[in-house]
């Protein structure tokens, strides 16, 4: 039986700005065998509730500003109602930037150290600083910022850089203009909204006002025409970025730290791939000369030791970085972090300055090099095929183009005729529309099948 006539599912286009009108056109029908399932209808869960009470709060007007769902829950929510269709079907997730590989031994026995260590009398701690361990945040400095002029103080651990993101929102309120790469990591933009820095959404141009989206695309290298944008207050500058795998090279930065000087603007630079760069592009915008007065830095053992559920992070606020009255930055991130938050995991944090031993270097370096592997099938099957493939050498993440097709449907008709979870590019934004990101995180025996099954497809 044909994977299209074993189930109808409907969805109102509606209840979400991704499910725009179907343009794709197959380029070949492709049927994987699954089994026949009884026929279900899946249906939207109504957004408002009669019930016999309701408060006087109004809730927050920011809130309904967002469009559904955020981008990777939405993805998964479709994976699921894919799985009730095709019960049987052997998905192969390659969408969700989640890590596979195990976490390396030398990584996990300071983590089961630290762990057994809380059931001693000598071993226990308690809260500790909201700022992080010394000696963490020492390693972290003289690892990744040495003799970049970055202080040990000048680092803040946390649990991760996605809510490193958030806290960076409070501390600049709502009274700033945004900029952001298009495409981008949606969170820049949906905690921008979240604050009240943006109007509403303009669903003609796909865009919230008040933000200044910066395109990026192949036509510019990826890195954006400054001279056409707008002063922003505020940055959001991602490389290697995500989703197009793209890593700034030193000019670029170069020329983004001076037009942030230029408008009086605060960088926030994402590092989050940092250690998949290869070559001489810069592995921290501090490298960059005047960068200190400029840019905060965040970053993430996520991708390199697979803490994606360990949780544990660090983001850089240096010294000389001031606000328009003199007053440092630092300082005010200092009263976000000791209010919003009791500091990161001391288990997590044993694991992180594990990882940045010699031999916790090595290790995560290896693991590393197994996705840049993924990364390079990935594209040579894409390449094969004679799409245009972009990223894939400096992050784990595969840019496809597909010209002139709606990247929900493109998504959409892998996951169909493949069982391949992808994501969609419109979902970071307008400029990513027409391509899909297809990830590296996967088991090799996964990559190899899904490309199998995308040869399949598109031969």
């Amino acid at each position: 039986m044909s994977i299209t006539q074993n189930l109808s599912i409907s969805f109102s286009s509606s209840s979400s700005p991704f499910l725009a009108p179907s343009t794709f056109n197959s380029r070949s029908q492709v049927s994987l065998p699954v089994k026949s399932v009884s026929i279900c209808k899946c249906v939207a869960t109504p957004q408002e509730v009669d019930t016999a009470y309701k408060t006087k709060v109004s809730r927050n007007e920011n809130m309904g500003k967002l469009q559904a769902g955020y981008l990777f829950p939405e993805i998964a929510r479709r994976r699921s109602a894919h799985l009730l269709k095709y019960p049987d079907a052997k998905i192969i997730s390659l969408g969700i930037g989640d890590t596979t590989e195990p976490i390396p031994e030398v990584i996990t026995s300071a983590l089961a150290k630290k762990s057994h260590a809380l059931s001693t009398i000598e071993g226990y701690s308690g809260y500790g600083a909201e700022q992080g361990e010394k000696p963490l945040r020492s390693a972290l400095a003289s690892t990744f910022y040495a003799d970049l002029g970055i202080e040990d103080d000048d680092i803040f651990v946390s649990d991760g850089a996605k809510c490193d993101i958030s806290r960076l929102q409070i501390v600049f309120g709502s009274n700033v203009k945004m900029a952001v790469q298009d495409p981008s990591y949606p969170a820049y933009v949906d905690s921008s909204v979240i604050m009240g820095q943006t109007g509403l959404y303009q669903k003609d141009v796909q865009k919230f006002a008040n933000i200044e989206y910066m395109r990026c695309n192949p036509e510019n290298g990826f890195f954006p025409d400054l001279s056409s944008i707008s002063r922003p207050d505020i940055i959001f500058f991602c490389s290697p970025n995500n989703p197009t795998g793209a890593a700034a090279t030193r000019e670029q930065l170069i020329q983004l730290v001076q037009f942030a000087k230029d408008n009086g603007s605060i960088i926030v630079y994402d590092s989050a791939y940092a250690m998949y760069i290869s070559g001489d592009n810069p592995r921290s915008i501090y490298e960059i000369p005047g960068a200190k007065e400029v840019a905060i830095e965040t970053s993430s053992f996520s991708k390199y030791a697979g803490f994606t559920g360990v949780r544990l992070g660090w983001t850089v606020v240096p010294k000389q970085l001031l606000f328009s009255d003199g007053f440092p930055v630092a300082k005010d991130f200092n009263r976000i972090v000791c209010t919003c938050f009791n500091g990161a995991s001391n288990i997590s944090q044993a694991g992180g300055l594990a990882c940045l031993s010699p031999e916790g270097l090595k290790a995560m370096q290896e693991v590393i090099g197994f996705y840049k592997e993924n990364t390079s099938i990935i594209v040579e099957t894409f390449d094969s095929l004679g799409f245009k493939v972009y990223g894939g050498k400096c992050a784990p993440y595969v840019w496809v183009h597909f010209p002139g097709q709606n990247s929900w449907d493109v998504f959409s008709e892998i996951l169909e005729k493949t069982h391949v979870v992808t994501t969609p590019g419109s979902g970071f934004g307008p400029g990513g529309e027409g391509f899909v990101r297809v990830s590296a995180f996967g088991h090799r025996e996964n990559i190899l099948e899904a490309c199998r099954r995308f040869k399949q497809l598109y031969k």
